[in-house]
């Protein structure tokens, strides 16, 4: 059944780099069409989300509400080996201080996408990006009872704050208390966490909600715990929503985002992370957060993600319905 994508800011042409109009020359700016209703199932579908008011209140740098169409401007000259069905459904956009409302509303743009049988790519904005996107996936025709969710967190903090105003450092407590009131089980799991960055409450936190976690430290190749966290936490799920908050990555990598890694994880292992996870058949939605145009050097951050946004994409093994 065909679902609408209600946005506020809709869709504009794509345009960058062409070499020719034939295959050989395909670029995503000549890939992605406006989204309809109408297309059959299958495609990656972008939705943005202009959003840095949980920022704000969490105290950062704001500017990530710009990021959705510098992650578009990333992605639009990137060559495609084949050709690939792309949509743009536009952005959702928080008004003012109206956080909650703007979730809501990206929460119904993820739902109308994944009810529609397609890939939703959601682009940020803070990552109170990720409770929008939650609520995306939780009220979808995906989510049934019996179905257990994996959130895979690609991030150097928990957010797990129990401030009592919701902000981007709060989605993932309130996706287990959600969780917790519908009686349904999901598995929280964090790659790339800082210890310098988060607090003994917050690890308190994490324990007590069965989060699991690797540090920074543990991501290189001394370490080499990688690949079985990766393999309990695919076999323990049925459905993953994989976010990426882009300051997992060293600040050389990743220096536009409101808090840069003094240390981070490398982009071949986010990479080889972000490989395993949509090879699996069980990637559901991705979301991408943090981008801060403002403080991006050179574009670096921007291009990064655009990046692992190509790979994800191009490499997605579709979920079985």
């Amino acid at each position: 059944m065909a679902h609408q994508i209600a946005v506020d800011i809709e869709p504009k042409p794509w345009t960058g780099r062409s070499d020719g109009t034939t295959a050989e020359h395909l670029r995503w700016h000549h890939a992605v069409q406006p989204y309809s209703a109408e297309t059959a199932p299958g495609d990656c579908v972008l939705i943005g989300f202009s959003s840095d008011e949980g920022v704000r209140r969490n105290k950062g740098r704001r500017g990530a509400a710009d990021g959705p169409d510098a992650l578009r401007a990333g992605l639009a000259s990137m060559a495609l080996a084949e050709p690939l069905q792309i949509q743009d459904a536009g952005t959702v956009a928080v008004s003012g201080e109206e956080l909650e409302a703007g979730q809501s509303a990206l929460g119904n743009a993820v739902s109308a996408a994944l009810d529609s049988g397609h890939f939703p790519v959601v682009l940020g904005g803070g990552h109170e990006i990720a409770y929008g996107t939650y609520l995306g996936v939780a009220g979808s025709e995906l989510r049934t009872a019996g179905a257990k969710l994996g959130i895979l967190n690609l991030d150097a903090h928990f957010d797990l704050r129990g401030d009592p105003i919701p902000s981007s450092g709060t989605p993932f407590r309130q996706i287990a208390e959600d969780e917790a009131a519908a009686g349904t089980s999901h598995q929280y799991s964090v790659i790339g966490i800082s210890q310098p960055s988060n607090t003994t409450a917050l690890f308190d936190t994490a324990h007590r909600l069965g989060v699991r976690y690797l540090l920074d430290e543990e991501c290189g190749v001394i370490g080499r715990g990688v690949d079985q966290f990766l393999a309990d936490f695919l076999d323990d799920v049925d459905l993953v929503y994989l976010t990426i908050d882009l300051d997992v990555l060293p600040a050389a990598v990743a220096p536009g985002v409101s808090a840069p890694a003094a240390y981070g994880v490398s982009l071949e292992t986010i990479q080889y992370v972000c490989d395993r996870v949509t090879s699996s058949g069980k990637l559901a939605v991705l979301d991408v957060a943090e981008l801060n145009p403002s403080l991006d050097i050179d574009n670096r951050t921007a291009r990064t993600a655009a990046r692992l946004i190509h790979r994800i994409v191009t490499k997605h093994v579709p979920v079985r319905r």
